[in-house]
Parts: C-alpha cells; sequence; structure tokens
C-alpha cells in the first residue's frame, strides 16, 4: 500500500504533480469525447437541455473549452514532468483514469439526476444508459484507484 506519508516532500510533490496532470488530462479527455460523441456525433443532448437549441449550442462550446483547456494544463504538466524526468507513469495513468471516471460519475449523478440538466439519451427507459454510464465511470475510478496506489519505482 502506497500513501504520500510514505514518500520524502520532494517524492511526494512530484506524485502530486503527476496525479494533478495526469486528472487534468483524463478531465478533459473524457469531456472532449461526450462533448463530441454524445454532443455532435450521436446528437443525444446537449450540455444544457432546459432552454432553447440556441442556449444548448452555446453550453456545449463553453462545455467544449473547458474540456481543451483541462487536456491541454494536463499536457503541459505532463510535458514539464518529462522534461524534469519526474514522470511516474503508472501514477499519472491512475490520475488520468480519476479524473475521467470522476468527471463521468458527476456528470451521471449531479447533472443527469439531481440538478437534470440534461439526461445521456431521452428514451423511456433511460436506466439502463445510466446504470452502463456510472459503471464504466467506478471501474475507471477504481482501476484509478489502484493505479495510484501500487507500489512501483519512479517510471513504472
Amino acid at each position: 500500500m502506497d500513501s504520500a506519508k510514505s514518500y520524502s516532500s520532494n517524492e511526494a510533490n512530484n506524485l502530486r504533480r503527476n496525479l494533478f496532470s495526469g486528472i487534468f488530462f483524463g478531465l478533459g479527455l473524457v469531456a472532449f469525447l461526450d462533448e463530441m460523441l454524445f454532443h455532435q456525433l450521436l446528437h443525444w443532448h446537449h450540455f444544457y437541455d432546459n432552454s432553447s437549441t440556441k442556449i444548448g449550442l452555446i453550453s456545449d462550446g463553453l462545455f467544449h473549452a473547458f474540456s481543451w483547456f483541462a487536456t491541454i494544463a494536463g499536457l503541459f504538466l505532463f510535458a514539464d514532468l518529462r522534461r524534469r524526468n519526474e514522470l511516474m507513469v503508472t501514477k499519472w495513468w491512475g490520475g488520468v483514469l480519476l479524473g475521467c471516471g470522476a468527471f463521468q460519475l458527476y456528470d451521471g449523478i449531479i447533472q443527469h439526476k439531481i440538478m437534470r440538466i440534461h439526461q445521456i439519451r431521452y428514451v423511456d427507459n433511460v436506466m439502463v444508459y445510466d446504470v452502463i454510464w456510472n459503471i464504466i465511470a467506478l471501474l475507471m475510478t477504481i482501476i484509478g484507484i489502484i493505479l495510484v496506489r501500487k507500489r512501483g519505482n519512479k517510471h513504472a
């Protein structure tokens, strides 16, 4: 079992930087894929569906900008880690999966069910889509946690 407490101060800082880079990249990646696939290609919903189509399209544009901002921030941090030879590949991938899973869980639970700003798809039996969406999110999160906690050397 690995934790930040078992690292020196410098190693703990490197771990945090690897996690933040991975989480930002993961958030941006899954948001981009969601927006591209479900919003643009399949036309299942907009980011905000409680208004006109015009507002829905504007909300999609803002959502798309967020996804690219997070992706690019993650990649800048990744490049800096590589430049400093501080990249912890397994921890970084754990962060990516944590970012993906956390975003998808937030989207599936908070935005779809609590805030009701959109659904995955507007069909009679949306529960099937919700269950699949959230199971995938949980799996990504669990695998991300396993990778982050995995023992290994700096480049493992």
